[in-house]
């Protein structure tokens, strides 16, 4: 049975993945979020909620049993093994969780939303990655703006993601997101005409 083109999309924080990914859905493209599944997979009741409570201890929950992501991340950000644990965890449910919502995809391609791509060792079946890159400059004041973080802080973020360079390392697709909403979204277009016929041609 044929399957639809997987896209792959990252980028930094900041980079403008939101964005592109709502473009591509008002286009009619299936997005998978992978920061929705994780969210779907720390509900409570969730597997992956009980084994961050064995490892992390019960004051990583709200007083409704709700995950306390602002906790778990102050408690992980700065240990990198930690971080790693945490990792364990979640990542490879959330791969196969994904990878499951892809075969199950309508059209010429679907895109999948992966912020930490370079991260998690490109461990996805992709059949190409789109990098959505931004010069840093850029990163922290769209940052700074939504987030409300200070610079220290972007700075802090910044360093526990891969490089820039190592993000555009893997692309095979590259929109600099550094101009206005309509830039973005006629690059979003040229790369949908390009997808549609390369999907067509791959479940032909």
């Amino acid at each position: 049975m044929s399957r639809a083109l997987r896209i792959g999309l990252t980028g930094g924080i900041g980079s403008g993945k939101s964005e592109a990914s709502r473009e591509f859905a008002r286009l009619g493209v299936p997005v998978i979020d992978t920061d929705v599944i994780a969210r779907e997979l720390v509900r409570p009741g969730q597997p992956a909620l009980a084994e961050i409570v064995a490892r992390f201890g019960a004051e990583m929950l709200d007083e409704k049993g709700n995950l306390d992501r602002i906790r778990l991340r102050e408690t992980v950000f700065s240990d990198p093994g930690l971080r790693r644990q945490l990792e364990a965890i979640l990542h490879p449910r959330i791969r196969d969780r994904a990878v499951a919502l892809t075969e199950q995809a309508e059209g010429p391609y679907c895109v999948l939303v992966i912020p930490l791509l370079v991260e998690t060792s490109g461990d996805y079946p992709l059949d190409r990655i789109l990098v959505i890159d931004s010069p840093r400059e850029l990163q922290v004041e769209r940052i700074a703006a939504r987030d409300g973080l200070s610079e220290s802080e972007i700075k802090t973020v910044l360093e526990t993601q891969a490089s820039r360079e190592q993000r555009l390392a893997i692309a095979d697709d590259i929109i600099v997101n550094d101009a206005s909403p309509e830039h973005l979204r006629s690059e979003i277009e040229r790369l949908h005409r390009l997808y549609s016929e390369t999907g067509h041609d791959h479940t032909a």
